[in-house]
């Protein structure tokens, strides 16, 4: 079996998981198909000689992040009935912003496409703690720094709405 063949498999596998987390109706299965989505992408990062990135996404997303999601989601206890009723204000609010990531990704895309070859001194240190280390603290500390900031705020705001307490209607 073929590298690429494998590759191929494991690029459909994580594109129909992540599909199935948009198109699930129920929370909890849209959640257990982005950790399973999470995995996935875990197997790429392997299949790239980026160990570190995959052990560091299993670990942190597939792990922590996801069970705070569900605790989280378990702690809210939404259903139907509390859910809101689309207005025209949301539905605008998520055009612009699914025209904010679109945007996003095409600059990303772009920038992916015309980037220079990689020369072979540096393919042997591709996937290395140290390599990794030196990128992330030097070109690119500010999205660390930002990243960092909006872990703490969804902590602060998680613990909010478990404190939040009921109100009686009488």
């Amino acid at each position: 079996m073929s590298i690429d063949i494998i590759v191929y498999i494991l690029g459909g596998l994580t594109i129909g998981s992540a599909l199935m987390v948009i198109l699930s109706s129920h929370p909890i299965r849209s959640i257990l198909y982005l950790i399973v989505t999470f995995f996935m992408i875990s197997a790429n990062y392997v299949l790239l000689n980026a160990q570190f990135l995959a052990i560091v996404n299993i670990i942190v997303y597939a792990g922590a992040i996801m069970v705070l999601f569900l605790f989280v989601l378990m702690m809210l206890n939404l259903s139907k009935d509390t859910e809101p009723k689309a207005s025209i204000p949301m539905i605008g609010a998520s055009v612009i912003a699914g025209g904010s990531l679109l945007v996003v990704l095409i600059a990303a895309m772009k920038k992916a496409i015309l980037a220079p070859g990689v020369s072979s001194d540096t393919v042997n240190d591709i996937g290395l703690v140290k390599t990794l280390g030196h990128e992330l603290f030097t070109t690119y500390v500010l999205p660390f720094e930002i990243t960092s900031v909006l872990f703490i705020s969804a902590i602060v705001g998680a613990v909010l709405l478990a404190k939040r307490e009921k109100q009686i209607i009488d």
